[in-house]
């Protein structure tokens, strides 16, 4: 090859990759949420969108990709290019569970992503109709065991911690739990509220205003601590169970692997300084949820923790997922 030959060769591919680049920046940047519009995830990811266009100086927009327990959208940025440029905003369950309940997936939680940022806690709750004779977890035990007919308790999936939760309780009291699947937080509530189903476990997200307008009662939180929007509702271990203890789920950002440590550093940045805005934290608080804003290895310890908290209980359980 002449010299002229090289040098136009390699002009030629200058150019052509500074038009991929120059086409990259033109190119929103997308969050990926695994459920549909109007849901928590969805409204904390719209929320967060708002401030990252103004510190990235870029176009952001929210993309819902639901379906298959959100494995669908999780898969979709596993295969996305690792440009920074597709960002899961998705919650921290089917990193921890489904490698341990489903016989295969289309994706290694450690290997195909890289955590970006850990976005808010998400606490979760039991509550019941707020006509039952029970409105303590104590109450709600002794009435049951009276009444073991009535084992039903509402959830809106199964494999994940507040059903694995669930079985820890029925352990507990030595009462066999049924778990009943809903399609969602709302048809959850309305059959709570309407005494067809005489206990549930969800997100504070899905049933906090419920609460406070008096159509269900939350009975106790998960976790070990009070929740500063229910101060005087118990925690589930107050109560004298240790079930709840890990129940709590996290909603975090994450990244193909793959992405350049730079850019990661960037956009980590970025979705800290959304979350600690006070526009953002205010939106997040009116929501029921915790907003964290920690660096991307948060995400990593926390959902290491889980594993291990979780594994043995899983295992004894035999659970396995099918869906």
């Amino acid at each position: 090859m002449t010299s002229f030959l090289k040098t136009f060769v390699l002009s030629a591919l200058v150019a052509l990759s500074a038009s991929f680049a120059h086409a990259d920046s033109n190119t929103p940047i997308r969050l990926i949420v695994g459920f549909p519009p109007g849901g928590a995830l969805d409204n904390l990811a719209r929320a967060v969108a708002e401030d990252l266009r103004t510190t990235l100086k870029e176009p952001v927009l929210v993309e819902n990709r639901p379906g298959a327990s959100t494995r669908i959208s999780i898969e979709a940025v596993k295969t996305a290019r690792p440009d920074g440029r597709t960002i899961l905003i998705g919650a921290t369950p089917p990193f921890v569970f489904f490698p341990m309940t489903y016989a295969r997936l289309n994706y290694d939680a450690d290997k195909d992503f890289i955590p970006v940022a850990h976005l808010a806690n998400v606490p979760s709750i039991v509550s019941a109709c707020a006509g039952q004779p029970y409105k303590t977890i104590p109450e709600y035990v002794a009435w049951l065991k009276k009444n073991p007919g009535q084992a039903s308790v509402g959830m809106t999936n199964l494999g994940g911690g507040l059903h694995f939760s669930v079985l820890q309780l029925s352990k507990a009291i030595g009462v066999p739990l049924t778990a009943v699947t809903y399609r969602g937080g709302a048809p959850l509530a309305t059959d709570i509220i309407g005494d067809h189903v005489p206990l549930g476990t969800d997100a504070l997200a899905s049933q906090l205003e419920l609460h406070r307008a008096g159509k269900l009662h939350i009975l106790g939180v998960a976790g070990t601590r009070r929740l500063s929007w229910l101060p005087d509702v118990p925690t589930i271990k107050e109560s004298g169970y240790d079930a709840f203890d890990r129940a709590n789920a996290a909603y975090a950002a994450f990244v193909p692997a793959g992405t350049p440590k730079d850019v990661v550093a960037k956009l980590e940045s970025a979705f800290l300084a959304a979350i600690r805005s006070p526009r953002v934290r205010g939106q997040l608080d009116r929501m029921g949820l915790e907003p964290t804003g920690l660096p991307g290895a948060e995400v990593t310890r926390v959902m290491n923790e889980d594993r291990e908290y979780w594994r043995p209980i899983v295992k004894a359980s035999g659970f396995k997922s099918e869906d």
